[in-house]
């Protein structure tokens, strides 16, 4: 599986935006997914985790409420929608491929990062 992200930006605190991951291969349906991301001088955090299923979710508690993840396997993407962002989003995006949704250790399979900006 390759990955490519895509659709970050420049935006203003409050506002919306919306990540794609564009997945090569035919066992894409086979890994969990998620979205990490790094802001500078921080360490890389997951954000949001998607089982292969699409059934189980995982979101860290500072985007709970306000990202949504999902997928469609048919298309082979994964997608990220935010809303409300914050300045504290600020962050290089990064989508990922893993064989346990619940893993951090296990995603090993890395996009191109997005970055993402938020002024307040």
């Amino acid at each position: 599986v390759q990955l490519q992200a895509s659709g970050g930006g420049s935006v203003q605190a409050g506002d919306s935006l919306l990540l794609s991951c564009a997945a090569s291969g035919q066992t894409f349906s086979s890994y969990a997914m998620a979205w990490f991301r790094q802001a500078p001088g921080k360490e890389r955090e997951r954000v949001a985790a998607i089982s292969w299923s699409g059934n189980n979710k995982y979101y860290a508690d500072s985007v709970k409420g306000r990202f949504t993840i999902s997928r469609d396997n048919a298309k082979n993407m994964v997608f990220l929608q935010m809303n409300s962002l914050k300045s504290e989003d600020t962050a290089v995006y990064y989508c990922a491929a893993g064989l346990i949704m619940a893993s951090v250790k296990s995603y090993d399979i890395w996009g191109q990062g997005t970055l993402v900006t938020v002024s307040s």
